[in-house]
């Protein structure tokens, strides 16, 4: 029983993370009503911001206080983010209003090639290294109720918590505040929210600015754990099966969706791994997601579209 809650709360803890990830996807298909192959080039962009901005700060100030440096770090990174979003909307959509899905979704592969190569060119493409001070020592709990105790890893406990918090933040963003709602609309149609007074220029900017935070944190944190390189901008594709399972338009379906990917990895992993050779963690969550594509394609949370003619 205790390796198997060990098991279920490293699942519960990994599935946090894909769901932070999977949150970027929702709030720019919220807006836009495209998916943003985007996403994991700005998981990059800001981590690469954070690791460098996080390094030359001391130097440019002579600052030794390495708490400080890394709030000044991240907000530069998050200012730099902002930029970015409001880049993006005034140079690539706001000519793209009202335009086809395939139009403004190949936008989104130019902007993910695009801030690709601008990280490269600005931040360089060493492997960098994010310490924001999360310990990474394994620490024993219920050691009263389970003899030995269930390990669970600090840092992705406090991941976990991050990414959680974060996840709550939005769904009430969405949820209780005019933003929100006006959100949605434009995400529904663009020409009917335009013609009832929604600024749909604002709105754009709004969400890609929020996008971009998710984007710096989940950096922050995937870096942490894996050093920021170029395959960070892949850890999107884990979050694919996520956003496909809890529906592309709900913040709670990327939760529930993150949390069903990361367990199921897990459990399939320890449980079946040995009866079939192993690999299934690679592959789990993608089966799964097509499965869903069969049976209920708008996913768990997501909104059935029906065309009346």
């Amino acid at each position: 029983m205790a390796f198997f809650l060990e098991t279920l709360i490293g699942g519960l803890m990994a599935g946090m993370l894909y769901a932070l990830v999977a949150l970027g996807f929702v709030l720019i298909f919220k807006a836009s009503g495209v998916f943003n192959f985007a996403q994991g080039a700005m998981v990059l962009f800001a981590a690469l911001a954070m690791a460098r901005f996080s390094e030359w700060i001391p130097q440019w100030t002579g600052l030794s206080n390495k708490v400080l440096a890394d709030m000044a770090a991240f907000v530069l990174a998050g200012a730099l983010m902002f930029v970015v979003a409001w880049l993006v909307e005034k140079l690539v959509l706001r000519h793209l209003v009202n335009q086809e899905g395939a139009t403004l979704l190949m936008a989104t592969l130019g902007i993910a090639y695009f801030l690709e190569g601008m990280g490269q060119t600005l931040f360089g493409s060493s492997i960098y290294k994010i310490d924001i001070g999360m310990p990474k020592d394994p620490v024993f709990i219920l050691e009263n109720t389970f003899q030995g105790g269930i390990l669970v890893n600090k840092e992705d406990l406090y991941a976990a918590c991050i990414a959680a918090v974060l996840v709550a933040a939005l769904s009430l963003f969405f949820q209780k505040t005019g933003t929100g709602r006006a959100l949605r609309a434009v995400a529904d149609d663009h020409q009917a929210a335009q013609s009832i007074g929604i600024p749909l220029a604002r709105i754009w900017v709004i969400v890609w600015c929020v996008a971009g935070v998710v984007a710096l944190v989940a950096g922050m944190i995937w870096g942490s754990k894996l050093g920021v390189q170029f395959s960070l901008a892949t850890v999107a594709l884990r979050a694919l099966p996520v956003v496909i399972l809890g529906g592309l338009t709900s913040v709670p379906g990327a939760i529930i969706g993150g949390l069903v990917i990361g367990v199921g990895e897990k459990l399939s992993e320890v449980y079946i791994g040995p009866l079939v050779g192993g690999g299934i963690e690679i592959w789990f969550a993608y089966v799964l997601a097509l499965g869903f594509l069969l049976v209920r394609p708008q996913g768990l949370f997501g909104e059935k579209i029906i065309d009346r003619v």
